[in-house]
Order: C-alpha cells, then structure tokens, then sequence
C-alpha cells in the first residue's frame, strides 16, 4: 500500500506509476506492504525479467538519488542490482530479491555475521566527489536531530544515554578520514537483506554514505535488541569476522541505538524503539 501522507503526491501516482509502466515497458503486479517512504510494487520486464518498481515522495528525492548512487557503484555486488532508473519522476526499478533474512535464517547470532560479509562485499574505495553525504556528515545530522527527538518523544530515554550517543557521534566525526572512506549501506540489518536466487543475499534500501566501514557494523550491533546476547561480546566477535576497529565499531552502535531508537518511537514502529531505548539506558546506567 502507498505510504501515507503527501496527499498532492498520492492523488498524481497512479499516472506516475502508469508512464512509468508504458515508457518501460513493465507489467505492473502487486504492491509490497510496510514502505513509509515510497510506493513499491513488482513489475516484470517485457523480456520477462523479474523487478521491483520503487516511486519515493518528492520529499525524498535527494535519498533517492543517494540510493541510486550507492546501487550504480556497487553494480548488484552486495546491493540489489539497479536496472533503471528517472529521479525526474522518483523512479528507481531494481532487480526483485526473495524474502528476508530474518524469516530464512533462524539464528540471530549466525545472521550478524552474515548481514557482516554481505556488507562488505558492497565496501569499496569511493572517491569524495562523488555526491555522497560523509560519516562525518552523518554524525552531526544525528547530534542535531537526537536532542530534538529526546525532546519531542517526552524524553524517552535516559539523558545519559543521550549524551553517551552525543560523545560517540562527535569522536566518529572527528575520526572520519576522506582518503580512508569506503562506500557504506547505512541501514545494514535482516529485514534489509533479501535472498537472492543463488542462495546469497543483497541489500536493499541503502542510505549511502563515504564513511568507514564500522559505521555499517555497528548498524548489525543495533540488531535484534531482544535477542539477549551481550552486545559487547557481539561487537568484538564482529570486529573479528571484518578486520573492523571495535571502538569504532561500537561507537557507531551506540550512535544507532539511541539515534533509531527515538526514530521508532516517533513513527510508532513497536516494540523495537523501546527495546532499543531500554538497552541504552541499560548499557549507561
């Protein structure tokens, strides 16, 4: 079903969806549930390839235009493969994947270290024109918007485990190294990661980023708040798997944790928010 909201955009997307259809040559099938952000639906090519066709809100255009970035470079390894794409119309068509992760794969623990080499294979040098916002960038958006969304969700969270996730976001910011940044998902976690046909998985939904690989791991430290594993001991078994630094790697967690955490408590996406907000007070209390 359309995400809601934008009522000009939901009123003009049934004749969006229908040039699209024509202009590709696509057969339109059902509409996926679940998507706050974007219409996505199937389509099948007219050489009767499989795919996905994703229209996001106009107030989402330049997200948009990261996500295609990310999917143009990684060229379908370690990301859905992109077969088209019009940011004039919001438009991005991408190769369609099977379910997720987290309904394939039972164990939590084996999934982290899955979700750990599917993103490394999208890891790769990017040069720092290429318009991607910086994991700097990013931690100074969250030190910006964390304070805020403490404030708007009735401060649902300690203040210590705010500024624990403030601390973090400044010493990542300090730490990023332009020369040293690869290209990062963002948003790295098992319902983000489908099968494929030969069994692997890709990522969907990047965010984007020119940042340091940690910042993608600690996103899979952030995972599963209630499986009940010591999440310290879960970093360190990560950083071993990827090679990746554990500080960073766990700072980046903590900046997640608390930044998704009050995220998910504004758009009522539950009980995740509050398992995430519970294990940040846990953890600085």
């Amino acid at each position: 079903m359309p995400p809601t909201g934008n009522a000009a955009w939901l009123d003009e997307l049934a004749l969006v969806v229908e040039s699209l259809e024509q202009d590709w040559s696509l057969t339109i099938g059902r509409a996926f549930r679940g998507g706050h952000a974007a219409f996505v639906v199937e389509a099948t090519l007219a050489d009767g390839t499989a795919a996905v066709l994703k229209v996001g809100v106009p107030s989402t255009r330049r997200e948009l235009g990261y996500e295609a970035a990310v999917l143009r470079l990684a060229d379908g390894h370690g990301c859905a493969r992109l077969l088209r794409d019009d940011l004039d119309r919001d438009a991005l068509l991408l190769e369609r994947l099977g379910p997720a992760m987290y309904d394939v794969v039972p164990d939590a623990a084996a999934r982290h270290d899955m979700l750990c080499d599917v993103a490394a294979r999208l890891w790769r040098p990017v040069a720092s024109d290429v318009d991607l916002p910086t994991g700097a960038d990013k931690a100074i958006e969250y030190a910006d918007l964390v304070p805020r969304l403490w404030e708007e969700t009735g401060r649902a969270c300690s203040l210590a485990a705010v500024e624990d996730a403030l601390v973090c976001m400044e010493r990542r910011c300090r730490a990023h190294d332009d020369r040293r940044a690869v290209l990062v998902h963002g948003d790295v976690h098992d319902m983000n990661a489908l099968e494929a046909e030969d069994g692997t998985f890709k990522l969907v939904d990047p965010g984007g980023l020119r940042a340091e690989p940690a910042c993608d791991v600690g996103t899979v430290v952030r995972c599963n708040p209630d499986s009940g594993d010591d999440l310290r001991a879960r970093a360190k078994r990560l950083a071993a798997r990827t090679g990746v630094d554990v500080t960073a790697i766990w700072e980046w967690g903590t900046i997640y944790r608390v930044m998704s955490g009050l995220y998910c408590r504004t758009i009522g996406f539950q009980p995740f928010g509050d398992l995430l907000l519970a294990e940040a007070d846990r953890l600085t209390g």
